[in-house]
């Protein structure tokens, strides 16, 4: 299977076999990030595009007093901010959850290989605009969906994103989340996602044991989440094995 970042942007646009030569020429081998530390902290310099190729992160900012807001969850495949490397520092924290396999394009590589290839160019800005539009739609929930909408919405994205990538069996995928990152990213208390859970368990909508997540009835959870796949952009037909619609 070809790694996770030359899958994802497959899903917007199809790569030439240079293309994915070139991609995996530019990408680092990973390197191991033990879970629960950070991978970039705010204010940091950074000179390359750092890209999870296993297991799970997340992007963050955290206030002096101590809470913490995750602003987005990292799968195997995301670039952390692919256009990083432009600015003088960084603005946010990326933290691993579990432990986290690190590849890393310098940012003089990234430019290149998208100068020769304008299919690499495309890929990276509708990943970039893709990232953008799952951002817009995390703020419509943290602004307009209630509590429980908000967790169903979570659910479907990321089980379609990981589907994406191949990281899914049927209506099941991993779920590597404690009750409190679900907090830091719906806006909620670890209590208040507690009973969120119950409610959705009782509602026969998920079954969650052994951090693993299974989507009992994907088009209820997707009507009550009102979740709509489109902003994921994910516009390149992936095998049939590989979808998910709910």
């Amino acid at each position: 299977m070809p790694n996770p970042l030359v899958r994802k942007l497959q899903r917007y646009v199809r790569l030439s076999d240079a293309d994915q030569v070139w991609l995996e020429e530019a990408l680092a081998p990973g390197r191991p990030i033990a879970a629960r530390t950070d991978i970039i902290e705010e204010g940091d310099d950074r000179r390359a595009v750092n890209v999870i190729l296993d297991g799970w992160a997340c992007r963050y900012r955290q206030l002096r007093d101590g809470r913490r807001q995750i602003v987005a969850f990292l799968l195997p495949g995301d670039p952390c901010d692919p256009h990083v490397f432009l600015l003088d520092q960084m603005d946010h924290a990326i933290g691993a959850i579990t432990p986290v396999s690190l590849g890393q394009i310098p940012g003089a590589s990234l430019q290149a290989i998208t100068a020769r290839s304008s299919t690499l160019d495309l890929a990276f800005h509708r990943e970039a605009l893709a990232t953008a539009a799952v951002q817009r739609e995390w703020t419509v929930s943290l602004g307009s969906r209630t509590g429980i909408e908000r967790l169903a919405h979570l659910f479907c994205e990321l089980h379609a994103r990981l589907s994406t990538i191949g990281l899914t069996d049927g209506n099941a995928c991993a779920l590597p989340l404690t009750q409190s990152d679900l907090g830091d990213a719906m806006g909620q208390t670890s209590v208040h996602i507690n009973r969120t859970l119950q409610e959705m368990r009782s509602l026969g909508l998920i079954t969650l044991r052994s951090r693993r997540l299974t989507i009992n009835d994907p088009a209820a959870l997707a009507a009550l989440a009102h979740f709509d796949p489109t902003y994921l952009h994910l516009t390149v037909d992936a095998d049939r094995s590989d979808r998910w619609r709910p």
